[in-house]
């Protein structure tokens, strides 16, 4: 059995190497991410998604201007998208699905440049069997393609790096300043390239892996002074948004804590969604480091600096949020691709395969939810559908709490074509240019008149009417009955009648 099994590692690794070295990673990551695309409903920041997507540019720039300036971007390109592609689940995904698949190619030949064509190989193959990245290629969220624009960014720093030219630098300069555009987070790769660019400069013998042998002073100086040239237009472009962004820290982010120490060691399975693959990937990665030596000098840095730069901020601001570093993850897989390219190919393909089998449980269950954690899913389709269901003419909706990253709202409207009226909103979000409405300061005004609500609460409740507080908990239970609850996972819904003689 084993003899059988080597032997059909050898064939495939014969096939393999026939290919252009980027086309099978590229083509495992498709496969993987498309299985299941629409299966988990959209989760929370997905419904952030559509909601600012299907707004003008306008009302997205009134959007920016209060609240997720950082995304504004993401949102716009996304806005373009949808309106040529729709907003189904798996028309918010497919730009994901893409920027992943793009990544693993662009990793395979970072690699076939940095290490060899075998480590570039199985760097990609790696990358394309993780669980975190069918997870955040499966995300209507910019994380995708800033992993994509990260792996891009940094192959033209090599290209540039080796053969200087202004197209080249441009190319350079062009990725980056996308990248700062798509995700501010991601910019902290920056800190590796500056490194990296320094050592070129300064020069032992090809510490990275990149420069050509010894090259006139002349050179070295053109090399190290274009760096900051090309690096200008991200300045100019994402240095606006991150003005914006930091005055709008503490709506954006009130749900994240200052960052522990034992926050990075949780961070590997973070990132690649599974724990168990996470190690994995962080011991075959530290072979691949020690096999590299001074060459390993870029993916190093480009995985550690970025961590312990957002690692540092965390500790004095809440910042630390492990799904923002998903770009460090295909150069852990490079190193690891490095590892594997020392021994045997049948062997590199055997722990290929190995960690897309330890990572099934965890692929299977992202394809059930997105909501972290895994046992705690929200479904706004199946509150929906109860709503649906049992909707008439004249109903009206209610939802608690409505200022919540939970977004009820949203999520219910997103699977109604017609939903009830919200009949506390005085001021919708896009009105508003945020991403939550205004609601009716006086409830009980608001309420009166209406013979039917749907109440729709977080969380599993007996008893949903004393799960609503304040004011419009209290104008609830006044002029309304419970009539019938449904519960559903991580959502109650409730249908309220008026009481007799109101």
């Amino acid at each position: 059995m084993g003899q059988l099994s080597e032997k059909s590692a050898g064939a495939a690794w014969e096939h393999l190497r026939r290919l252009p070295v980027w086309l099978p990673p590229a083509l495992l990551t498709l496969a993987v991410t498309v299985t299941g695309l629409g299966s988990a409903q959209l989760w929370r920041d997905e419904l952030a998604t559509w909601s600012a997507s299907t707004r003008s540019p306008g009302d997205l720039a009134r959007l920016a201007g209060t609240i997720d300036a950082a995304t504004g971007p993401y949102y716009l390109l996304m806005h373009l998208w949808t309106s040529v592609f729709g907003d189904s689940t798996i028309a918010l995904r497919v730009p994901a699905v893409l920027a992943m698949t793009v990544a693993a190619g662009l990793l395979a030949v970072l690699g076939a440049r940095l290490v060899d064509r075998r480590g570039g190989l199985f760097a990609g193959l790696l990358f394309a069997v993780l669980p975190g990245t069918s997870r955040y290629g499966q995300e209507a969220r910019p994380y995708a393609l800033a992993t994509m624009l990260a792996v891009l960014a940094t192959l033209l720093l090599v290209t540039a790096l080796r053969r200087p030219t202004w197209a080249r630098w441009a190319g350079y300069a062009a990725a980056i300043a996308a990248l700062g555009l798509i995700h501010l987070i991601a910019l902290t790769v920056l800190a590796a390239h500056a490194l990296v660019v320094l050592m070129a400069w300064w020069r032992g013998p090809a510490p990275a892996g990149i420069a050509a042998p010894t090259q006139p002073d002349v050179e070295r100086d053109r090399r190290v002074w274009r760096w900051p040239v090309a690096v200008l237009p991200v300045a100019l472009l994402a240095g606006p948004l991150l003005v914006k962004a930091r005055t709008q820290q503490s709506r954006q982010l009130n749900w994240v804590h200052l960052a522990r120490l034992d926050d990075l060691t949780a961070l590997p399975g973070g990132v690649a969604q599974s724990s168990v693959v996470g190690g994995l990937l962080v011991g075959v990665a530290a072979l691949g480091a020690a096999r590299l030596g001074r060459r390993a000098l870029l993916p190093v840095s480009a995985v550690l600096l970025p961590v312990l730069l957002l690692f540092a901020a965390g500790t004095v601001v809440p910042l630390w949020v492990p799904r923002y570093l998903v770009f460090v993850v295909p150069f852990a897989c490079l190193l690891a691709g490095a590892a594997l390219a020392a021994v045997a190919a049948p062997a590199a393909l055997v722990v290929v395969f190995l960690a897309g089998l330890l990572g099934l449980p965890d692929q299977a269950a992202l394809r059930r939810t997105h909501e972290w954690p895994r046992s705690a899913p929200v479904d706004y389709a199946g509150a929906a559908r109860v709503i649906a269901d049992g909707q008439r003419p004249g109903d009206a909706v209610v939802y608690s709490p409505r200022h919540s990253w939970l977004f009820l709202d949203l999520g219910i409207e997103y699977h109604l074509s017609d939903p009830p009226r919200d009949v506390l909103v005085t001021e919708d979000e896009v009105r508003r240019g945020d991403l939550w409405a205004a609601e009716c300061p006086q409830p009980a005004q608001c309420l009166a008149g209406t013979a039917r609500v749907w109440l729709v609460v977080s969380g599993r409740h007996a008893e949903p009417l004393a799960a609503v507080p304040g004011a419009k908990g209290d104008a609830l239970r006044t002029q309304f009955t419970v009539t019938q609850v449904w519960p559903r996972p991580g959502l109650t819904v409730a249908l309220l009648t008026s009481r007799p003689g109101r």
